[in-house]
């Protein structure tokens, strides 16, 4: 599980807090000040007991990469899909499931090839890429979820 280190901007106390729960508005320890998590913000690493429970719950468009550490242009778009969690923060979810290891959900929503890009909506599939999209692109389309 990844591990983000977040500084207070009050009272300067470190903060070690799961990546996977950076979108729930997380406040410091000490002081209960909300912590500035956009430098911070990666991808929300998700497994399949965490995909449904995150999707059903997010209060904020989510975009999904399912993908696969050993596809070539799974790791070109990584740099892009870290980009957008920290640009989108607040906003939107970027999360990411490894179909390698994540078998159920990539069966649940068809996943044949990756990578593929599911945005969800309340709950609810609201459109689906697959294979990489320019960066541009894919702020387009956040952006577009964002004022639905």
């Amino acid at each position: 599980m990844n591990t983000l280190i977040v500084a207070c901007p009050s009272c300067k106390t470190k903060n070690k807090m799961p990546a996977s729960k950076q979108y729930r508005g997380p406040r410091c320890g000490k002081c209960q000040t909300p912590l500035p998590m956009a430098g911070y913000a990666t991808p929300v690493e998700l497994t399949d007991q965490e995909a449904a429970q995150v999707i059903r719950e997010a209060d904020l468009p989510l975009m999904l990469d399912f993908y696969s550490p050993n596809c070539g242009p799974c790791r070109t778009l990584a740099p892009v899909i870290d980009r957008l969690a920290r640009q989108f923060f607040g906003r939107a979810i970027i999360a990411k499931i490894d179909t390698s290891i994540n078998h159920f959900s990539a069966g649940h929503y068809g996943i044949r090839g990756v990578p593929t890009l599911i945005f969800f909506k309340n709950g609810q599939v609201v459109d689906q890429v697959v294979g990489g999209l320019p960066e541009d692109a894919l702020v387009a389309k956040l952006n577009s979820f964002i004022r639905i």
